[in-house]
């Protein structure tokens, strides 16, 4: 037997005796449930025989028979509450076979060369991570799409059930597909202590606690049904703490023994696979903060973010000398490639990622529309700068200043802005202020995008919807970036307007960049040097550099902007 042989026997036994350590604790929270029932028997058992009579044997057996029947109605209530709860999904978008014949073929002949089961479902989910995933607890299905499995069928189906595939969206368009085998072989390889009797048991009771929990937490139960829940979920707290180091030590234990496994399949590439993780990570974290979030925040979602992350990737690896190498992949078959319709695939994770990570309904509709790529600039980049410098005009109506054109008071200038701004000691404080209030009270304001306000579905209105089971809370779910301050805004603002301007008195044109979101495009190239002038502005009141960056590309800081 060799060393990898030896590490993996060595870890999925220690997987198993910590999940007979969680059985064992579901054994004895049993075994003191039924403690009073066993005395019950014992005490009248003795009655029936002539031992232990008199009056006050007969108190203390009626007494503790009336403590056994307490105690087990609530271990009954207890039971029921964690049979019955429903562990919380990982909203995915699911991939039929039919859809992507060419990726069950490719999980498939992995888990053959594991040696392991190959997983029941495949589904994409839109971040850099892959995992496998149990759900027996939702519906017991032969396959996708196939209806829920009823009656003696069913729990023997249960036993049977592989774990569900989750994979990473931007790993298919980003990687080849040599390269997504390897980076999966450890995940597919952890269907076979899935397998394992003890592990899915001790799995299933771990869920089942935590579910017991989360729905004792849940608000809107009444007193009468809440009552209840809640002392089952005091119980279920009470025995996830107990299991809590023992969980944790299972599934490293059982990521151990997968992982040697896998040192079969392609462990040479591996390595060069993981860097390519690494480099889709920060790819797609830039597309989200700096692309997909202007977007989001305007009622539009871009639809095919997948393919953006190729396009981004590409421009890092053109950008940055240490990804020199990375763009002649492209050459090979990526990973998409697998999907029958990769389009429809890209546009289902794209908008599943809009809700997770910013929020919205399971649907287009009226203040929720996608956008295309080519459609970005003028749709999302033009409209952004020209509802920033709207409101920068409106807080400076509030605050009282007067417009800079002697010829029509009425038009926006960036000339009033920045005579308002120039100078040291200057009110910039009191228009930051203004700027978050501003904005501050139009988030709170703004309907939902898609809500039923303006025609669309509402949260959770799907039966199936996967979001269904995170809680009654709004989304967003994982909010991308913090709370900006003002000054913060402020300078956002201000760079608005000077491109509004810098588009209508100088033929510049709004562009988008891949890593950085919306550019300023003067004769076809991104100008990346505004932010510098901008902030001198902002924070010291210092106009020169502004102004000298507005001659150098032919902006009329006089001339009338069009605002929305």
């Amino acid at each position: 037997m060799s060393g990898t042989d030896v590490g993996e026997e060595l870890g999925a036994r220690a997987a198993q005796a910590r999940a007979l350590a969680l059985l064992r604790i579901r054994s004895r929270a049993l075994a003191v449930a039924i403690l009073p029932a066993a005395v019950a028997v014992v005490l009248f058992a003795a009655d029936a025989q002539g031992h232990l009579a008199g009056p006050a044997w007969d108190a203390v057996r009626w007494t503790v028979l009336g403590v056994a029947v307490v105690v087990l109605l609530v271990t009954v209530l207890v039971a029921v509450s964690v049979a019955r709860a429903r562990p919380a999904m990982s909203p995915t978008v699911p991939v039929p076979e039919e859809g992507a014949p060419d990726l069950y073929r490719l999980v498939r002949e992995l888990a053959d060369r594991l040696d392991v089961p190959a997983p029941s479902a495949v589904a994409l989910t839109p971040d850099c991570d892959s995992w496998l995933e149990d759900r027996t607890h939702r519906a017991l299905r032969k396959g996708p799409g196939a209806s829920p499995r009823k009656g003696p069928e069913a729990s023997v189906e249960a036993a049977d059930t592989a774990p569900v595939l989750v994979i990473g969206s931007p790993f298919l368009w980003w990687m080849r597909v040599a390269e997504l085998r390897a980076v999966l072989a450890p995940v597919v390889a952890g269907t076979g202590p899935s397998a394992h009797p003890d592990i899915a048991a001790a799995r299933r009771f771990v869920r089942g606690l935590d579910a017991a929990i989360a729905d004792a937490a849940a608000p809107g139960r009444g007193l009468v049904r809440g009552a209840p829940l809640a002392f089952a979920g005091r119980v279920s707290r009470l025995l996830l703490r107990a299991c809590r180091s023992h969980a944790a030590e299972m599934e490293r234990c059982v990521a151990a023994a997968a992982s040697m496994r896998a040192q079969t399949v392609d462990y040479g590439l591996r390595i060069a696979a993981q860097e390519q993780v690494g480099l889709a990570y920060a790819g797609w974290d830039r597309l989200l903060t700096r692309v997909a979030l202007p977007a989001w925040r305007m009622g539009r979602w871009p639809s095919r973010l997948d393919a953006g992350v190729v396009s981004a990737l590409t421009e890092l690896s053109r950008r940055d000398r240490l990804a020199d190498g990375f763009a002649l992949r492209l050459g090979e078959r990526p990973a998409c490639d697998l999907l029958e319709e990769p389009g429809v695939a890209d546009e289902a994770a794209s908008l599943l990622a809009a809700r997770l990570f910013h929020g919205g309904p399971a649907e287009s509709g009226p203040g929720w529309a996608p956008v295309d790529w080519q459609q970005y600039p003028d749709e999302v980049v033009d409209r952004k700068w020209r509802s920033e410098a709207a409101r920068l005009h409106r807080v400076l109506d509030t605050l009282g200043v007067p417009r800079a054109s002697a010829a029509d008071p009425a038009v926006p200038t960036l000339a009033r802005v920045m005579e308002h701004l120039s100078g040291p000691g200057g009110p910039g404080e009191a228009l930051a202020a203004g700027i978050g209030a501003a904005v501050a009270r139009e988030e709170v304001e703004a309907p939902v995008p898609g809500g039923p306000e303006q025609g669309g579905p509402a949260y959770g209105g799907a039966a199936d919807d996967p979001l269904d089971l995170w809680g009654p809370g709004p989304l967003p779910l994982f909010p991308l970036q913090p709370p900006r301050t003002g000054t913060e805004l402020l300078a956002d603002h201000v760079a608005a307007m000077v491109c509004c301007a810098a588009v209508d008195t100088a033929g510049a044109a709004p562009g988008l960049d891949w890593l950085d979101g919306p550019a300023l495009l003067v004769g076809g190239e991104r100008r990346a040097d505004l932010a510098a002038p901008v902030l001198s502005l902002v924070e010291d009141g210092d106009p020169d550099p502004l102004l000298n960056w507005l001659a150098e590309v032919g902006v009329r800081s006089d001339k009338p902007v069009r605002l929305v």
